[in-house]
């Protein structure tokens, strides 16, 4: 398994970054290589993936929900292997630092070989880079969910 981690400070309460991240739905707005995911229950979601050329289709079963603190989750089914979790820390009351933690199974030699060289990490940087823009840019979440898994 392979492990990546980043963090971002991005210019909005906790709340409004922890609420804007539960809207799954929205990741393909800012997350490079995500093309749909679907929110099937509460606790599970079906996502579909292109990243250089490569399509994949997984479940993620959500394992731990906090509100304003942490989602973890970890792929049940599908073409990826991977778990993570994502922790949200109020630095004051309009600052957040976001948090970033996840392992992955590549899969053939292209994914293996651009995980040695980087290419996961830097996707993953853009990513949370493309989140602060969109959830600054609004300034408000497009919606939440506040249960507690």
């Amino acid at each position: 398994m392979s492990q990546v981690e980043e963090s971002i400070e991005v210019g909005v309460p906790v709340h409004t970054a922890y609420d804007q991240w539960t809207q799954f739905e929205t990741f393909p707005a800012f997350m490079s290589g995500v093309d749909r995911i679907e929110q099937r229950t509460d606790t599970l979601t079906h996502w579909v993936t292109s990243v250089n050329g490569v399509r994949r289709e997984f479940d993620a079963e959500i394992t731990e929900q906090i509100p304003d603190e942490r989602v973890a989750w970890t792929t049940v089914s599908g073409e990826a292997r991977q778990a993570g979790v994502v922790t949200f820390h109020r630095l004051d009351d309009s600052h957040t630092k976001v948090m970033l933690q996840m392992e992955f199974q590549p899969e053939g030699v292209t994914e293996t070989v651009g995980d040695k060289l980087g290419f996961v990490k830097r996707q993953t940087k853009g990513d949370l880079e493309r989140f602060k823009e969109f959830i600054e840019e609004r300034g408000l979440e497009t919606g939440a969910w506040r249960g507690v898994v």
